[in-house]
């Protein structure tokens, strides 16, 4: 430990006396400066043990005594060395008892100590602790390395600093999730600090942060808690947090780095092992797609094999402009939403023991899940995303599968929904698929012709062939509807095959009149379409 107002007083070659502030002797010394003006407090950085004779200071007045000590104080002095024999024979008693007054600790120091010996002491003393500061930080590197490559990996170089500390340390994955911590009761406290090791996460590394994380229940006080961010990218592949009841002294620091950069080779080693394994994750999805099952199961093998035995989901994401007002209670939109998307059915995979495949395509993400599994519910979790989910299927369907999610895709979308089903869209009406631009244009375009003979008042040409596709060409039945007579509805329904050119007994043209129809709005108004 750095050296201190006891350590000196007990120094038995300097013979300081006590004076004042006997009970903050303890206080910690980080230098020993000499002064003899009046206003020192320009020169001090705080910390310092003050000495001087008082050669231009009247220290017998009160007055004087009292000014000057509180400006040492509020500079942050943490003692004063006043040499007798010198300009005063003892020290005077006004400043005793303004020391005293202001709790500021006031040594005597003898005729025979000069005061290069206590400047000496200190130097020697901070250099000591340096010293076994940083001999402790190499032993910590060593038994940190130890552990890091033992077969516990991180958890096990977790347990040793948390030692190290004399607190606790945690380690969160990409996603913000609690890998490991160390205790096991730090696995509660540092669940609670995810938020904030989330949004460490999102700035460059390195990047750190202290936070305050309170006492569980039962508990007396809190702790410090610093984080640190690991990685060597743009992106932090996770967050380091320590937990201790005061802050790091040298020691404690130089082992918390140890550790980050252990765990930033770690991280930096799994990132590129996910790298290989996403290679061979495309060649399997992409033999899949090809119809070739079994050559993907072989390439598979263990890695993703467990996938291939059971009913799993084709999910296909495309990243979407954020819509107004989508940052709020739920949070906010990520940076790289396909990434977050892809971070979170990572972690629910390893939550849930699930093997599962992922694939960037370009703009694209494209995900085999266990039917039912954690991955597959966390996809609707992810903010900027548009997500089109397949219905279960085998390694046989899989081509077909990824047609599926690429059409829920296409409806989630048009819909500006998060996340589209499949079955959804089977099990649905096909009319909310018309609602699209390009449809609606194609709609207009067909029916222009026959609005624009409505409106010069020649007759009812969209009304009365609304009515009669509504009765499947029913002639009375159409007619009653329109209270005409239905020889008035065939001359009206035989000018729109001459307006439009097309013949109505061909069921591909009643089809696209009627979608049409539609896709524009019922001639007798929306609520009745």
């Amino acid at each position: 430990m750095p050296p201190t107002l006891a350590s000196l007083v007990h120094h038995s070659a300097l013979k300081l006396g006590v004076l004042a502030g006997r009970d903050r002797l303890e206080t910690p010394v980080r230098w020993a400066h000499v002064s003899e003006l009046p206003d020192p407090v320009p020169w001090m950085d705080g910390g310092e043990l003050l000495l001087t004779t008082a050669l231009q200071i009247d220290a017998e007045d009160p007055a004087a005594a009292r000014g000057y000590v509180r400006r040492l104080v509020r500079a942050g002095v943490v003692g004063l060395g006043f040499a007798v024999g010198v300009n005063y024979e003892q020290v005077p008693g006004a400043l005793v008892e303004a020391a005293e007054a202001e709790g500021l600790p006031l040594l005597e120091v003898p005729r025979r100590t000069p005061f290069i010996a206590i400047t000496k002491a200190v130097s020697a003393a901070i250099a000591a602790d340096q010293y076994r500061a940083v001999t402790a930080g190499f032993e910590a590197q060593r038994e940190l390395t130890r552990a890091a490559l033992s077969p516990e990996g991180p958890a096990a170089l977790l347990a040793r600093l948390a030692a190290h500390l004399d607190g606790w340390a945690a380690l969160y994955d990409a996603s913000g999730a609690v890998v490991a911590a160390a205790p096991d009761w730090a696995a509660r406290r540092a669940a609670r600090l995810g938020a904030d090791a989330g949004r460490l996460r999102e700035k460059p590394a390195p990047a750190t942060a202290v936070v305050g994380s309170g006492a569980d229940e039962g508990d007396e006080g809190g702790d410090r808690v610093e984080l640190q961010s690991l990685g060597s990218g743009r992106r932090a592949r996770g967050v380091l947090a320590v937990g201790t009841g005061a802050p790091l002294g040298t020691a404690e620091r130089y082992a918390v780095q140890s550790a980050i950069a252990l765990l930033t080779l770690t991280t930096e080693r799994s990132r590129a092992l996910q790298d290989a394994e996403q290679r061979l994750g495309a060649a399997v999805l992409h033999m899949l797609l090809a119809g070739e099952p079994e050559h993907a199961r072989a390439v598979a093998g263990e890695l993703y094999g467990t996938l291939l035995d059971a009913p799993f989901r084709v999910l296909v994401a495309e990243a979407v402009a954020p819509a107004e007002g989508s940052e709020g209670a739920e949070g906010a939109v990520p940076d790289d939403p396909l990434g977050a998307l892809a971070d979170a059915v990572d972690t629910a995979a390893s939550r849930g023991a699930e093997a599962v495949l992922a694939v960037p395509e370009g703009a694209r993400l494209v995900v085999l899940a266990p039917d039912g599994g954690a991955a597959v519910a966390a996809c609707a979790g992810v903010l900027g995303v548009a997500v089109g989910l397949s219905a279960p299927t085998g390694p046989a369907g899989a081509a077909a599968a990824h047609r599926q999610a690429e059409q829920a895709l296409s409806v989630a979308r048009r819909r500006g929904r998060a996340l589209v089903e499949h079955e959804d869209v089977a099990a649905g009406s096909v009319l909310p698929l018309l609602a699209d631009d390009a449809v609606r244009a194609f709609a207009d375009g067909m029916l222009r012709a026959l609005r624009q003979h409505d409106e010069t008042g020649r007759g009812d040409l969209v009304r009365s062939l609304h009515a009669w596709l509504s009765r499947h060409g029913q002639w009375d039945a159409a007619a009653a509807d329109l209270g005409v007579h239905r020889h008035t509805l065939r001359y009206r329904m035989r000018r729109v095959e001459e307006i439009l050119g097309r013949s109505l007994d061909d069921p591909d043209v009643r089809m696209e009149l009627w979608l049409a129809l539609k896709a524009t709005g019922s001639p007798f108004g929306a609520g009745e379409a």
